[in-house]
């Protein structure tokens, strides 16, 4: 921070002798030094704000198809191969839990693991729902359809993060995983499906070889979703005294996506928008996670083509 501090009594002395001189050369290497700061300071920020207790953490995230049939879970598995691509890009991995084919086309529901470096941190932005407009390619008639589809990301916990879970308030369900479009990935009853009672929570878990190992991985799941469910209590109660409303929770309308009648994707919250749909459904997303985390709120501000 005293570099960044004495860069700025620079800058500022740089301004000061543009402006005596009259120098356009002179403001210019002065604007340039004061981006370059900015920026900096920006990155320090956005470290700042990834210092949450978890947010170095792996993450799970959950993608469900809205209402809508075939086009939702369509979209879906376009956020899915979204967030595929953002996570490749930041060198992580992400591992499929559980999957559930759409009947024509994409993905009813899906659950994955997100392994890397801040991946919590980064993705809990993009709780909430998305919602795509476009020219159905399932229609005849080629009408304009709107979709939705719901993301909930929550941290992976450490192992030495107690959640105590009574078992009796737990039914658990064994059965025969299966692949994409119905392929059977095994004979035997491997699958394992945890339901907690009493908040109604559901964890699957197919992706293990041995019913031994996808109970155990749910099991994990399952106490990292009671952890979240709990901090957010947690913060609705906050919230509550302070008599201060969210400007984001899971089940609200965080970012849209159209493809026609024009292109642009624009976040609610923010304000941050571009034309270059492509790019982010490529899994360019790190501008709107940016601004999300550092709080910025200007609908002016949009990103380069």
């Amino acid at each position: 921070m005293e570099r960044i501090h004495s860069g700025l009594q620079d800058v500022q002395a740089l301004f000061e002798l543009a402006a005596e001189a009259d120098d356009a050369a002179t403001r210019a290497e002065a604007e340039g030094q004061l981006s370059a700061l900015t920026a900096e300071v920006e990155k320090l920020e956005l470290r700042r704000m990834l210092s949450g207790e978890n947010d170095a953490a792996n993450c799970y995230m959950d993608i469900n198809a809205g209402a809508g049939g075939t086009e939702s879970m369509d979209w879906a598995a376009m956020l899915l191969r979204m967030y595929t691509r953002f996570a490749e890009s930041k060198g992580w991995t992400v591992e499929i839990n559980d999957f559930v084919a759409g009947e024509e086309a994409g993905v009813k529901n899906v659950s994955v693991r997100i392994v890397g470096e801040n991946a919590y941190g980064y993705l809990k932005a993009e709780n909430g729902v998305h919602r795509l407009v476009r020219i159905s390619p399932f229609d005849a008639n080629a009408r304009r359809q709107t979709s939705f589809a719901s993301v909930s990301v929550y941290p992976e916990l450490d192992d030495d993060i107690v959640i105590d879970i009574p078992e009796k308030d737990v039914r658990v369900d064994v059965y025969r995983a299966s692949g994409a479009g119905g392929q059977k990935v095994n004979k035997t009853s491997s699958a394992v499906r945890l339901t907690h009672v009493p908040s109604g929570i559901t964890v699957a878990m197919q992706n293990e070889r041995s019913q031994h190992a996808n109970r155990d991985m749910a099991w994990k799941i399952l106490r990292s979703r009671l952890f979240d469910l709990e901090m957010k209590k947690r913060d609705k109660a906050r919230e509550e005294v302070e008599s201060q409303k969210k400007d984001i929770a899971f089940g609200s309308q965080i970012r849209s996506y159209v493809l026609a009648p024009y292109r642009l994707v624009k976040d609610l919250r923010t304000g941050v928008e571009t034309g270059n749909v492509d790019a982010v459904l490529d899994g360019d997303l790190d501008d709107f996670i940016t601004a999300q985390l550092l709080g910025v709120k200007n609908p002016a501000r949009a990103l380069p083509e």
